[in-house]
């Protein structure tokens, strides 16, 4: 990295510039510079409507971009140790999405753990790629997916010869990351991309005694929040590449599906978020694994709960843990981990990422202030004493294999019937179930319906899951393939 071309952010420079020549606003948007809409700039602030501008030759273009956007975007490359960085403004959702389209067209392979976000299996659903999934690891104790082992994805390969790339998450929700150098050295000796699902990986490119980031593994694509742990606005982050794949046509993937008129608010912010990082990042995400191994420890001590880490590593498929992350086991308090998450909110005006039927997770960073982990920490003190009970009749795990009977595309555009969930076992799904957040599917297209997912979707509902991705949204019906 080139520290000291890091000091610049050459888009926010730009936008300053321009903001002082006082340019009469003949163009979009129709707020002008909030005129319009008074009540809106009253609440977001002069100086964010003053910024929100349209592309412009001296602001450069996000869907060709010639002078300070390309300039940003090879800044960005260098502070993450790629060859190429794309700003993207559709979330992490349209980097992961542009990774499978850039490697897979229709009918060809990719081979990914079963635990994706639902963004990749989208992206199948759009492209007709076919997915060979490898079933993560599990941790019996928490009930939760970890990672891939290298030998299952070795079988997969072995038994997957054709297929074109290798989907890693890195980490994982729950902080749980797979062998990803391993599994690139597999993937590419048999000639296949390695694509990194990091959205919640930004500090591993930065903070140090953390897991391996995807481009410092030799990935040849990586999607990163910015926006999760880096800093930036919400929806903003990067696709960073590697030479193995080419420039120009990526472009051409992220330009099929992203708008046209992209946000400088988002773009400015992955500027500074980027200069930021490079400049600041060691300090910033040492303060991160700080406050979450202090917490760690803290809630240990109240008993009950289990705040895990490192001492879960196997070296195969809890390859590591990224200890930024602080994930808390409930169940063994008689509470499931949403039921926590609502007292938690309800109650204690703490807000969390997500509770899902066994665990929390709170995300950390150097902008928490140490009070507020003293609270969150006697809190759940206080949760425990007033709420915990016996634990008999929980369900014991988050993952259930699936049983994939067509590829998401056929089963999504297939004709389709509703069908009360009750009664669905046996059929193909035709649609998503999924809690969010994390939004990993519990049933995706094309996979058979049980029992057990019944139970589990019951599960769900009754402890009071955000559960998504049906046609019907009180989640009582289910579209099934003809």
């Amino acid at each position: 990295m080139n520290y000291e071309l890091q000091n610049s952010a050459p888009l926010h420079e730009a936008l300053r510039k321009h903001m002082k020549n006082r340019i009469v606003r003949l163009d979009v948007p129709g707020h002008k510079g909030g005129r319009m809409n008074k009540e809106l700039k009253a609440f977001l602030g002069e100086q964010v409507m003053a910024c929100d501008v349209n592309s412009m030759k001296n602001l450069d273009n996000l869907c060709h971009p010639v002078s300070v956007i390309k300039e940003a975007e090879q800044l960005a490359a260098d502070a993450f140790g790629a060859d190429h960085a794309f700003f993207m403004v559709g979330g992490t959702t349209s980097a992961v999405q542009t990774m499978v389209f850039t490697a897979c067209k229709a009918g060809e392979k990719i081979i990914m753990p079963r635990n994706v976000h639902r963004s990749a299996i989208n992206a199948l659903v759009v492209c007709g790629a076919v997915p060979v999934y490898v079933d993560p690891g599990t941790n019996k104790r928490l009930g939760i997916p970890l990672g891939m082992s290298v030998a299952d994805v070795e079988k997969a390969i072995l038994a997957n010869p054709d297929a074109k790339a290798v989907l890693v998450n890195n980490p994982t929700y729950y902080g749980i990351c797979s062998d990803i150098r391993g599994i690139v050295e597999l993937a590419h000796k048999h000639g296949m991309l390695v694509l990194a699902d990091e959205a919640h990986g930004t500090h591993l490119y930065f903070g140090e005694g953390l897991p391996c980031s995807a481009m410092a593994a030799g990935a040849d694509m990586a999607a990163v929040s910015i926006h999760k742990t880096g800093g930036s606005l919400t929806q903003s982050s990067l696709l960073l590449c590697r030479d193995s794949v080419s420039e120009g046509y990526v472009r051409q993937i992220i330009n099929l599906t992203q708008t046209t008129s992209g946000s400088y608010l988002l773009m400015v912010s992955l500027d500074l978020a980027r200069k930021n990082l490079a400049l600041n990042g060691k300090e910033l995400f040492a303060r991160s694994v700080a406050y979450s191994d202090y917490a760690r420890e803290e809630i240990n001590k109240i008993g009950g709960y289990y705040a895990y880490g490192k001492e879960l590593e196997n070296g195969d498929d809890f390859y590591a843990f990224d200890s930024t992350k602080l994930s808390v086991h409930t169940r063994d308090i008689g509470l499931a981990g949403v039921e926590v998450y609502d007292i938690l909110r309800d109650d204690y005006d703490i807000q969390i990422e997500f509770g899902d039927i066994g665990n929390i997770l709170a995300i950390v960073s150097a902008g928490d202030r140490e009070l507020e982990i003293e609270r969150f920490i006697s809190a759940l003190s206080e949760i425990k004493r007033l709420y915990s009970k016996d634990p008999t009749g929980l369900f014991d795990h988050e993952y259930i294999d699936p049983q994939v009977e067509m590829s998401p595309q056929k089963a999504f555009y297939s004709d389709k019937r509703p069908m009360w969930i009750n009664e669905s076992a046996g059929q193909i799904c035709g649609e998503f179930v999924m809690c969010y957040p994390p939004g990993i599917p519990i049933l995706a297209p094309g996979e058979r319906i049980t029992r057990e997912i019944i139970s589990y979707i019951n599960y769900c509902k009754e402890k009071g899951c955000l559960l998504t991705g049906t046609e019907d949204l009180e989640i009582n019906y289910i579209n099934v393939v003809e």
